[in-house]
């Protein structure tokens, strides 16, 4: 059971979250394809083809793990290397990747998010905690978060509880304070509870949970979020 009596702080989750990830992930994909097909069709023919695109990654995380927190590198590093075998332009990685990840800034928000930040900030000094490569500040959330932290800039990816220690360290406020908000079960709930926080699981979809640990509270949306946070 949650109790709120402790909450100085609150973690949030960012992808699947605060919005929906898949559709802005497609029209990021769709940008960059467009670009490629104009600029490097080889390297398009490749992101073209569903199987092809995965096996470019696949080799990326496989031949370098270092990488695997970094979701803006191992996608800089899948164009180079489409680029690389179909004897084009490798310079053209960076651009390419510019044009994704514009798109990939360009987020819609559940409709109860503006509302929910604007009440939790005016309580709690909030910060993103994101594996993702969302920036808070880029797609204009920022004044609602007191600091954010990713893995791509921290180095470790959640579940491990150094992020969310050093996101509690943040703002001067130990784990046992911090209350987590986050979609995904395993990266979010275990995650946080791992490192001794309280959690909320935001579970849009209904899904059933299927871990031996549980959730301090679970919520639909973070409007359900505020209401128990106000009782």
């Amino acid at each position: 059971m949650l109790d709120t009596t402790r909450i100085k702080a609150i973690t949030l989750d960012l992808d699947d979250t605060l919005w929906p990830i898949w559709p802005t992930i497609q029209r990021a994909e769709q940008a960059l394809a467009a670009w490629l097909m104009l600029h490097a069709p080889g390297a398009a023919a490749v992101f073209a083809d569903k199987r092809a695109r995965l096996a470019v990654r696949e080799h990326v995380m496989q031949t370098q793990p270092q990488l695997g927190h970094d979701l803006s590198a191992i996608r800089r590093e899948s164009i180079r290397i489409a680029l690389h075998r179909a004897q084009e332009d490798t310079g053209l990685a960076e651009p390419a990747f510019d044009i994704f990840f514009a798109e990939r800034l360009r987020v819609e928000l559940y409709d109860d998010v503006l509302p929910a930040l604007k009440a939790l900030s005016a309580r709690f000094p909030l910060i993103a905690v994101s594996n993702g490569n969302a920036h808070v500040g880029r797609v204009g959330l920022g004044h609602f978060f007191a600091h954010s932290l990713s893995a791509s800039e921290f180095g470790v990816a959640k579940p491990d509880a150094r992020i969310f220690h050093a996101a509690a360290g943040k703002v001067g406020v130990a784990a046992e304070s911090v209350l987590h908000v986050g979609d995904d079960a395993a990266l979010d709930v275990l995650g946080a509870l791992g490192a001794g926080m309280q959690t909320v699981w935001v579970n849009r979809g209904q899904h059933a949970w299927s871990h031996a640990e549980q959730p301090h509270h679970t919520v639909q949306n973070l409007t359900e979020l505020v209401a128990l946070l106000a009782e």
